[in-house]
C-alpha cells in the first residue's frame, strides 16, 4: 500500500523519520509531498495513494475525487475540520484524527499566554497572580484535562462544563462540574475554550455569554477561530475595558482587536500543537493508525462514521 504524507507545512525531521519507520516497517511504501505551493501538486500526488496523512492541509471533495485508490485519511492532530468528512464518507474513505497527541502542548500554551496576560504583557507595570483565581474549562476532553492538571499546580480553583462529559467524570478529576455553560462564565475569573467548531458552537462565544464574566475577566481561545462571534466580542471589549482576550488563532478582525491596547494578544499563527514533541507524537500516531487499518480494519479513531 502507498501512504502519502502531504504537508504544506512539513513535519519535523524526527517525525518524518518516525513515520517512515512505522510505515515501511509494516511493509508499505511511503511518499512525501512537502512544502507544496499549488493545489494541483496535491491532486497529482494523491492519484495513486491508498492512505493519506495531513496536518492542516485541506482534504476537499476535489482532493478526494482525485484520489481514486484512497481508503483512509488521517489528520495528525485533534481537530479535523480541514477534512470534508461527508465527502469522504460518500467516497467510502475512512477519516480519522489523532486525539490526545498534542494535548499537553496546547495546555502549556494556555498558561504561557495566561502568565503573559496577567502580568500585563510584561510592560513593567504591576499585574496579578493566577494562584487563587477560578479557571473555567469549556469542554473537558484531552486538552481540558491537561489544563486542569496544570492549573492545580498554579494553585487555581478549577471548574468545567462539557455537555458530553458526565459530571461524575469531571469531579473524579478533582474539578468542579457546573450545570450550564452560562454558569461557567458567571463564576470564573478566566475561561479557557476547548470546544470544536461545529454547527452548534460556531459563533457561540458571544457578548451575552462573555458579558457575564467578572470584572477583570480573561477569555482564552486555543480551540477554533470560528467559535468566537468576533463583532460582538469586540464591541463588548470596547464597552467593558476590564476584559482581556488571549488567543493563538488570529481573528479576522485582528486589526480592530489590536486597538484594545494591553487587553488583547494573538500569536501570528496557530501555535497550540507547535512543539517538537507534539509534532512527532501526532505524526507517528497517524502512521500507526493507518497500519492498524490495513492490518485488521481498525477504525477506532474514525470521525466520519
Amino acid at each position: 500500500m502507498k501512504v502519502l504524507v502531504a504537508t504544506e507545512k512539513p513535519f519535523a525531521a524526527a517525525a518524518v523519520e518516525g513515520i517512515r519507520k512505522e510505515i515501511e516497517g509494516a511493509g508499505h511504501e511511503l511518499a512525501l509531498l512537502e512544502k507544496y505551493t499549488d493545489k494541483q501538486q496535491l491532486l497529482d500526488a494523491v492519484a495513486d495513494a491508498d492512505a493519506l496523512i495531513v496536518r492542516s492541509d485541506k482534504v476537499t471533495a476535489e482532493v478526494l475525487d482525485a484520489a481514486s485508490k484512497l481508503q483512509i485519511v488521517v489528520r495528525a492532530g485533534a481537530g479535523y475540520d480541514n477534512i470534508d468528512c461527508e465527502a469522504a464518507k460518500a467516497k467510502g474513505v475512512v477519516a480519522e484524527n489523532t486525539p490526545g497527541q498534542n494535548s499537553n502542548a496546547v495546555a502549556e500554551l494556555v498558561f504561557g499566554m495566561l502568565v503573559f496576560g496577567v502580568r500585563n504583557f510584561y510592560n513593567g507595570k504591576a499585574g496579578t497572580e493566577l494562584m487563587g483565581k477560578r479557571l473555567g474549562i469549556l469542554a473537558f476532553g484531552n486538552v481540558g484535562r491537561n489544563v486542569a492538571r496544570i492549573a492545580k499546580g498554579f494553585g487555581m480553583e478549577v471548574s468545567a462544563y462539557d455537555a458530553f462529559c458526565p459530571k461524575e467524570a469531571i469531579e473524579a478529576a478533582g474539578v468542579k462540574a457546573v450545570d450550564a455553560q452560562e454558569d461557567l462564565f458567571k463564576e470564573c475569573d478566566i475561561v479557557s475554550l476547548h470546544i470544536p467548531a461545529t454547527p452548534e458552537t460556531r459563533q457561540s462565544i458571544n457578548a451575552a455569554l462573555v458579558g457575564k464574566m467578572k470584572k477583570g475577566a480573561i477569555l482564552v481561545n486555543t480551540a477554533r477561530k470560528e467559535v468566537i462571534n468576533e463583532p460582538e466580542l469586540l464591541q463588548l471589549m470596547q464597552e467593558r475595558t476590564d476584559i482581556k482576550y488571549l488567543t493563538d488563532i488570529m481573528p479576522d478582525m485582528d486589526a480592530d482587536f489590536r486597538q484594545l491596547e494591553g487587553r488583547y494578544f494573538s500569536t501570528p499563527k496557530k501555535m497550540g500543537a507547535q512543539t517538537a514533541e507534539a509534532n512527532t507524537n501526532a505524526g507517528i500516531a497517524a502512521a500507526r493508525q493507518i497500519n492498524a487499518y490495513f492490518a485488521d480494519g481498525c477504525t477506532k479513531y474514525q470521525v466520519n462514521k
